[in-house]
């Protein structure tokens, strides 16, 4: 069942997203070569529960941590580790979640390690272009295909390819409500959408090929060619005439500007 919010719960739904960017600006003040996904991790927890939050992601299905931290090859859903420690030229997706006065907050971001390489500054950037232009689908009377085919589309056609096993989804009192949103499909099939209905998009790119594997840890998601993949990821509210974005990626980009 698709649950539509009223705008008192989209402005709460607002709060938590905005929480989840916020958190994610802190990580872009520290994230350089020699810090590990597990600092990261801690920064995060601390940032959540200090402003009134705790972590959706910490035992969401049994998994351990408040971020997923998936480096280079690693689709989604890395495990923060003292282990993994971020070197020049690598890129990490932090996904994170919040959840504060009853509603959720989830959004995903893409960092550049040191200098990346023009290639993979590339991915980054088509990545992020193909999450807008799913945005800019999500209106009253557009279908979830478009939304899909918009993100496909924008990657297809500069040589990506488009992760089929994960997609997006419905947010709301749960981290995962109705529908599924997938970053492919077709024009004018699937849901219609309506205002009120609240989605994460978020799409997963390679640079290679689609296929992907599950490494042993049940979670860690890799690509199986080896090649980088990126993944950004927007809370919006589906309206009229155009969607209204709950998430902020400003607020990342304006430290990101000033390192």
């Amino acid at each position: 069942m698709i649950f539509l919010k009223t705008e008192e719960e989209i402005e709460l739904l607002r709060e938590s997203n905005l929480l989840v960017c916020k958190t994610l600006a802190e990580l872009a003040k520290v994230i350089q070569p020699g810090v590990t996904t597990a600092q990261l991790d801690k920064l995060a927890e601390e940032f959540i529960r200090d402003n009134g939050a705790i972590p959706a992601f910490k035992g969401y299905c049994g998994f351990p941590a408040s971020l997923c931290t998936s480096v280079n090859d690693q689709v989604v859903h890395g495990i923060p580790s003292d282990k993994v420690i971020l070197k020049d030229g690598d890129i990490v997706s932090v996904d994170c979640g919040t959840f504060k006065n009853g509603f959720v907050g989830d959004s995903a971001y893409t960092f550049a390690v040191g200098e990346i390489s023009d290639e993979v500054k590339l991915l980054l950037e088509t990545t992020k272009e193909s999450l807008f232009k799913g945005i800019e689908q999500a209106v009253e009377g557009r279908r979830l295909g478009d939304l899909g085919y918009a993100i496909q589309n924008h990657c297809e056609m500069r040589g990506y390819s488009v992760v089929r096993e994960f997609v997006g989804h419905g947010v709301g009192r749960k981290m995962h409500e109705a529908p599924e949103v997938p970053n492919y499909g077709s024009r004018g099939r699937g849901p219609m959408l309506k205002t009120g209905m609240t989605l994460c998009i978020e799409p997963m790119i390679n640079l290679g090929k689609r296929d992907i594997i599950v490494e042993r840890d049940g979670w860690t998601t890799r690509t199986r060619d080896g090649k980088p993949s990126a993944h950004f990821e927007n809370a919006v509210a589906v309206a009229k005439g155009k969607a209204d974005i709950l998430s902020d990626f400003t607020i990342i980009e304006s430290v990101l500007n000033q390192r």
